[in-house]
C-alpha cells in the first residue's frame, strides 16, 4: 500500500499537470498537444506479479529492437498478450492449464515493456501500432496461432492484427478497448485539457500512428468480416476501460460471446478462477465438425 507521503506527492503532481494543461489550453494548445502525446505514449507500468512457471526465454529482433518472449509446453500455439503498461507475467495463470491441455504457450513483453527493448519513440514509450506489429512478428517466428488470449489494449492490438490478416482459430479478449478515440476523451478528462489541446493531441497521435484515429476503431472494421470466434470478458465496474467497449466489440464481431462480470475491475479480472475457467474452456473447445 502506498505511503501517505507518496499519495500526497501523486496528488500534488496530478494537480500541477492539470494546472499546466489549463494554461496551455488558453495560451498554447499545440504545446499542450505535444505534452499530452508524451504522457499518452508513456505507459504507467504495472508492478511485477507472481512469476509464471519457468519457461524457455527467447530474444527476437523486431522493428530494430528486441522483444523478449517465453515459451512453455508443446502442441498448437496459444499466444498471451498483455495490456498497456503490462508485462508477460500478467497472464501467467493461464500457462499451466493450457500446457496441461496439450498446448504450447507463448508470452512476450511488448516493446518498451518488461524486458523488451525500446520502441520507435524511445525507452518507456510505446504505441498501439507497435503492439500489433510485435504480435505479428512473434507469431511469424513461433508459428500460427491456435488461439490468442489478450488483455486491454493488447486485445485491441490483437484485433487489429487479425483484421489485417493474422490467422488464428480462436480469440479471447479480456477488457478490450473498442475505440481508442473514446479513451482519448477519458484521458482528456483525467488530465483536464480542453478541445483545442485535444485536437492538437489527436493530430500528433495520428502522425505517430501513421493512420487516422478511425482506423483503430474495431467495431466498424469487424462488421461483416469473416473472422474467428471471439469470447469477450468485461467487468461492469471497469473504470479504466468501461464495459461498453466489450459490448461494442461483441456486437460487431461475427460469432462473438460476451461474459459480463461485476466487481472485478480492470486487472483483478485476470486472476479470477471463474474467468480463467471460461477462457480455458473456450480455447480448448473442439472445433465443430464440418459436414
Amino acid at each position: 500500500m502506498p505511503s501517505a507521503r507518496r499519495q500526497k506527492s501523486t496528488t500534488v503532481r496530478a494537480s500541477s499537470i492539470r494546472a499546466a494543461f489549463t494554461l496551455l489550453e488558453r495560451l498554447a494548445p499545440p504545446l499542450g498537444g505535444r505534452l499530452a502525446l508524451r504522457i499518452w505514449c508513456t505507459p504507467r507500468h504495472a508492478r511485477p506479479s507472481s512469476p509464471a512457471p519457468s519457461g524457455t526465454r527467447h530474444e527476437l529482433s523486431v522493428a530494430g529492437s528486441t522483444v523478449v518472449a517465453e515459451t512453455w509446453g508443446t502442441g498448437p500455439i496459444v499466444y498471451l498478450v498483455h495490456g498497456w503498461g503490462g508485462h508477460r507475467n500478467q497472464l501467467a495463470r493461464f500457462v499451466e492449464p493450457l500446457v496441461e491441455a496439450g498446448y504450447q504457450v507463448v508470452s512476450y513483453d511488448a516493446l518498451s515493456h518488461g524486458e523488451s527493448g525500446p520502441g520507435t519513440l524511445g525507452p518507456k514509450r510505446a504505441t498501439l501500432p507497435e503492439f500489433s506489429k510485435a504480435l505479428t512478428a512473434v507469431a511469424a517466428h513461433f508459428g500460427p496461432a491456435h488461439a490468442i488470449v489478450a488483455h486491454s489494449m493488447g486485445a485491441s492490438a490483437t484485433a487489429l492484427a487479425v483484421l489485417d490478416g493474422l490467422p488464428t482459430t480462436r480469440l479471447a479478449f479480456i477488457a478490450p478497448v473498442a475505440d481508442p478515440l473514446s479513451q482519448t476523451h477519458l484521458f482528456a478528462d483525467h488530465l483536464g485539457f480542453g478541445p483545442r489541446t485535444h485536437a492538437a493531441f489527436l493530430a500528433r497521435l495520428e502522425r505517430v500512428a501513421g493512420n487516422p484515429i478511425e482506423f483503430f476503431n474495431i467495431p466498424p472494421r469487424a462488421t461483416d468480416q469473416d473472422l474467428p470466434p471471439l469470447l469477450v470478458l468485461h467487468d461492469t465496474r471497469d473504470t479504466q476501460v468501461p464495459h461498453p467497449n466489450g459490448e461494442a466489440i461483441t456486437g460487431a464481431w461475427p460469432n462473438a460471446t460476451l461474459i459480463t462480470t461485476t466487481g472485478l475491475g480492470h486487472h483483478r479480472i485476470l486472476s479470477t478462477p471463474e474467468v480463467l475457467t471460461e477462457v480455458i474452456s473456450f480455447v480448448t473447445e473442439p472445433a465443430p465438425v464440418q459436414c
